[in-house]
C-alpha cells in the first residue's frame, strides 16, 4: 500500500495496523499528529525507568503513562491497544533481542507497565511546511539512527548510551531547522549536536546501527537529535529481565496533535 493511498486520521491508521496491512516505517504517516516511542517493562523496573526519563528528557520525553496491566492509552489515544496498534515490536530479555513481532498479545500478563515517550517523526511535517525536504520520507526509508558515546544519566539499574536520530539539512536551512525542532521538546526539541558525527563517537554515517543508511548530498550538514530508541540501547547495556518496545521508526500513533506538544 503506497503512502498517498493512506488514511491520515489517527484511529483509521492504527486500525490498519492492527489488521496487519501496514509493517512499515511511520515516518510521514499522519501529518499533524504526535507519534511515540513504546517501552513496556514489568512493574518492578517501571520507577526505576520512570526516575530514567525524568533524568533524561531529552532522548526520553514523557507524553503517558499507564497503570499496571492497562492496554488502552485513555490520554493520548482512547480507544487504542498498546498490544496490537504498532507496526513491528521488539521484545528483549536480559537484554538480547530475541526476536520482532506483529503483536504483542502472547506476551501481554497484568503487571506490565507502558511508557509512551516523544518522537522526532513528530516534528517532521513541521520541518518540511518550513520548506526542509526530508530525505528518508522522500525515499521511502526509515531514518537513521546511532548509538552515541555520549552517556545518559544513570537511574537505579538503567544506565547506557544515548542514541541519536540523524537528518541531512542542507547548510543554509540548518537554523531553520534549529529553530523549528525547538518548539517541541515533548519530541525531543532542537538538535543535541550539528555536524562532526565523531564528536558523538560516530564512525561511519554510511553504517547506522537502527534505520537505513541516509542519502547525503553536497552541501548537506548532519543534523542529529536525541532519540526514543535510546532506551532500547540501555537495555541491551543494563540487562533488564524482559522488556518490550517498538521496533526503530515503527511508531503509535496518537490522537494528539503536534501542537499540544509545541511552544509559541
Amino acid at each position: 500500500m503506497a503512502l498517498s493511498t493512506l488514511p491520515q486520521s489517527p484511529p483509521e491508521l492504527r486500525r490498519l495496523i492492527r489488521a496487519g496491512r501496514w509493517r512499515r516505517p511511520t515516518a510521514g504517516l499522519a501529518p499533524g499528529y504526535v507519534q511515540a516511542n513504546v517501552v513496556i517493562l514489568p512493574q518492578e523496573q517501571a520507577f526505576d525507568f520512570l526516575l530514567f526519563c525524568q533524568r533524561n528528557p531529552r532522548p526520553c520525553p514523557l507524553l503517558e503513562v499507564l497503570e499496571p496491566g492497562v492496554v488502552e492509552p485513555a490520554l493520548t489515544a482512547p480507544g487504542a491497544d498498546i498490544r496490537t496498534d504498532v507496526p513491528k515490536y521488539r521484545l528483549y530479555k536480559d537484554g538480547v533481542l530475541v526476536r520482532e513481532a506483529e503483536d504483542i498479545l502472547e506476551e501481554w500478563r497484568d503487571g506490565l507497565v507502558t511508557f509512551l515517550l516523544g518522537c522526532s517523526f513528530t516534528f517532521e511535517a513541521a520541518l518540511m511546511s518550513a520548506g526542509i525536504a526530508l530525505r528518508h520520507i522522500e525515499e521511502g526509508r526509515n531514518v537513521a539512527m546511532y548509538i552515541t558515546s555520549l552517556p545518559a544519566v544513570p537511574a537505579g539499574r538503567f544506565s547506557g548510551p544515548v542514541v541519536v536520530s540523524m537528518r541531512p539539512v542542507p547548510q543554509e536551512k540548518v537554523v531553520k531547522a534549529v529553530q523549528v525542532t525547538s518548539r517541541f521538546p515533548g519530541a525531543h526539541g532542537a538538535p543535541l549536536h550539528i555536524g562532526d558525527a565523531a564528536a558523538l563517537g560516530i564512525r561511519d554515517l554510511s553504517r547506522p546501527d537502527y534505520g537505513d543508511p541516509p542519502t547525503l548530498r553536497p552541501g548537506d550538514v548532519p543534523v542529529f537529535w536525541a532519540c526514543g530508541v535510546t532506551p532500547q540501547a540501555v537495555a541491551v547495556h543494563s540487562r533488564p529481565p524482559f522488556m518490550i518496545a517498538h521496533a526503530p521508526g515503527h511508531m503509535f500513533i496518537t490522537d494528539l496533535r503536534d501542537e499540544a506538544l509545541a511552544l509559541l
